[in-house]
């Protein structure tokens, strides 16, 4: 009966998880010809044992009906025990037994029932039960074989979660795939249109300055600043699928790092934002002008948009001299709100994006590439209610290849 049980759970599909663990438990409900079978695993979030596999019986549906396939830790029972302690559990009374829940004993109506806590891949992560409402109807054998059944079942949780990690993961990978290559495609369109409205609005914006047209000429300059950034970020998408070809190239020539700064920094500035920059007169290094011009004006678009009314930027360059060179560290700090701390794991991954925060999420992602294709780096200082300042270093006069 053991092997061929064995074998059987074993042979079941690890699809979706749920949908194994439901498997399982009506398997076993049958092996045991129990009135129920509960495969509980823990929720960390709300510390609640929950049921992901319930036997289809009428017990099993009872059960969920009253709300029984949630245990909270603190509410304390014989499951949660033997979750906490690992040590299995064995009773033909449990009527009787004044550490059972009252739901369990009186809802349920429960006399028997034998429990084993359930390790997958190495850890704890729950507890399954075999329940019965004759009185003194598993035996010890039963606890035995239930103990080895849990083993084999741990394996068949484990492989169903990992089927279904890989599964969601391929999934992810493909939509990306064809978003990615939407995104494109899309890139390139826009960009073929852009060309033309911008020379259009450059013309009528000369128009307006020989007319002395003060509100088309006003109305002309915002557009056109629109059309920047519509431009931009066609530019940034473009980007992201050089990278993904490999196309990512970059054409170095000595620049001034003081003067980009001043220019990305009179580019961005707004009525409502104090921005300001500091550093030595001159700071001369090797490296792509256009690109870095890049990196930093999404730097410091990015603190613009995080930045309250009346805020300060500070756009900083320092020279410091390492062991490999001398190298340009520039800082850019807002006094915003900070990145959430469950952001800053992946601040830097493409179409990373905070809660009610606007754009695809390039800009940094981009930002990084470029400061890593420089041979430098990208990083970020924050908490919560104090601001963010990234921190772009570049060697002098090195240059590296984009990795891969």
């Amino acid at each position: 009966m053991l092997w061929s049980a064995l074998e059987k759970l074993l042979e079941l599909p690890a699809a979706e998880f749920l949908s194994t663990m439901a498997s399982v438990s009506q398997l076993l409900a049958e092996l045991f010809a129990a009135d129920k079978v509960d495969i509980f695993f823990l929720e960390p979030s709300s510390q609640t044992l929950v049921a992901a596999g319930v036997s289809d019986t009428p017990l099993g549906r009872k059960q969920k009906s009253l709300g029984l396939n949630r245990l909270q830790l603190a509410n304390r029972g014989r499951i949660v025990q033997v979750f906490e302690t690992g040590k299995s559990w064995h009773t033909g009374h449990q009527d009787e037994d004044p550490e059972e829940l009252p739901g369990i004993k009186y809802g349920l109506g429960i006399r028997s029932a034998i429990a084993v806590a359930l390790e997958v891949g190495g850890e704890r992560r729950g507890v399954l039960e075999c329940s019965s409402v004759q009185a003194e109807y598993f035996s010890l054998e039963d606890l035995r074989f239930l103990e080895v059944a849990t083993r084999w079942v741990g394996v068949v949780a484990h492989r169903a979660e990992l089927v279904e990690a890989l599964t969601k993961s391929a999934a992810e990978q493909g939509r990306r795939a064809v978003a990615d290559e939407l995104i494109t495609v899309l890139a390139h369109d826009m960009g073929n249109y852009l060309a033309p409205m911008r020379a259009r609005l450059e013309l009528i914006r000369r128009r307006a300055a020989r007319t002395q047209s003060e509100d088309d000429l006003r109305d002309t300059e915002a557009a056109l600043a629109s059309l920047e950034g519509l431009t931009r970020l066609t530019a940034d998408l473009l980007d992201v699928s050089r990278l993904d070809q490999g196309l990512f190239t970059l054409r170095v020539q000595p620049l001034d790092v003081m003067q980009l700064v001043a220019e990305v920094v009179a580019a961005a500035r707004t009525p409502a934002i104090t921005l300001q920059s500091r550093g030595p007169e001159e700071f001369v290094l090797i490296g792509d002008p256009e690109r870095l011009r890049q990196a930093l004006s999404n730097l410091v678009a990015n603190a613009v948009k995080h930045s309250p009314p009346g805020g300060a930027i500070t756009v900083e360059v320092e020279r410091q001299n390492r062991e490999d060179g001398s190298w340009a560290v520039v800082s850019v700090s807002d006094q915003g709100p900070g990145v959430p701390p469950h952001l800053l794991p992946r601040l830097f991954e493409r179409f990373a994006r905070g809660t009610g925060s606007s754009g695809l999420g390039l800009g940094l992602f981009l930002a990084q590439q470029i400061a890593l294709a420089h041979g430098g780096t990208l990083e970020v200082h924050s908490a919560p209610g104090k601001g963010a300042r990234f921190v772009l270093s570049v060697p002098g006069y090195r240059v590296g290849p984009v990795p891969r």
